[in-house]
């Protein structure tokens, strides 16, 4: 009799599935930006699912995804899918052009599974960095006009648009900067020399290297650069 039991609840769960994967519809989709409060709305699901609210009151709508934190939460009154959980981008997607965290809908009454797809937007929270404060260049005093060096690349935990995008350097005599850019995350720099180096004139010359990134506010970090004339 156990047996048999057993046998009926695996059965029903097995037709439950099935019955949700049938009942399944197409992906609905949202965007947030990133470390936004907790309660902020994300989107009236209700709504775009068209509950009236007495078919939400008996839906017994609920929302579920394979994450350890519970990022999303719904409001059972209104419908309203809310953020229930700070969602860093830089620590669930890094160094990712696109994030978005996917959860499920589902209804008991009637019975039906729905996709949901929170893409999550990066907000400007980062400044660029270099791995050091101070590079150190040497180069000769016969080094000819128009020679490159290659300078340290800036790194930013943003992406897209507020990734790094430009650098400058401080004016001076000697140098000046060309900027290479390999595609939308990638911006670097390279000194060329434009006046002849004179060891006793000028034995050190100090330059700063900023970066610059894409924001609306743009954020920037530096490096001190110290050219060996030898």
């Amino acid at each position: 009799m156990a047996a048999r039991e057993q046998w009926d609840h695996i059965v029903g769960v097995f037709l439950t599935v099935l019955c949700l994967c049938e009942r399944s519809v197409g992906q609905i989709s949202y965007s947030i930006p990133e470390e936004v409060d907790k309660g902020t709305t994300v989107g009236n699901l209700a709504k775009d699912l068209n509950l009236s609210a007495q078919e939400l009151h008996t839906s017994g709508l609920q929302i579920t995804s394979a994450y350890k934190q519970r990022y999303f939460d719904i409001n059972r009154e209104s419908g309203v899918l809310f953020v229930s959980e700070r969602i860093d981008r830089e620590e669930l997607c890094p160094n990712t052009v696109k994030c978005s965290l996917n959860i499920e809908a589902i209804l008991s009454n009637p019975r039906s599974l729905h996709r949901i797809e929170v893409v999550i937007t990066d907000v400007n929270d980062h400044a660029p960095s270099f791995l050091e404060e101070i590079a150190t260049i040497d180069m000769y005093e016969s080094s000819y006009v128009g020679e490159r060096q290659p300078l340290p690349i800036a790194h930013d935990a943003d992406v897209g648009a507020n990734s790094v995008k430009t650098y400058k350097l401080n004016p001076n005599d000697h140098f000046s900067l060309d900027m290479q850019s390999t595609g939308e995350q990638t911006a670097s720099a390279e000194l060329v020399l434009q006046k002849a180096l004179d060891r006793e004139k000028q034995a050190v010359i100090e330059l700063i290297l900023t970066a610059i990134d894409g924001g609306k506010a743009p954020k920037t970090g530096t490096l001190q650069i110290k050219v060996n004339v030898l």
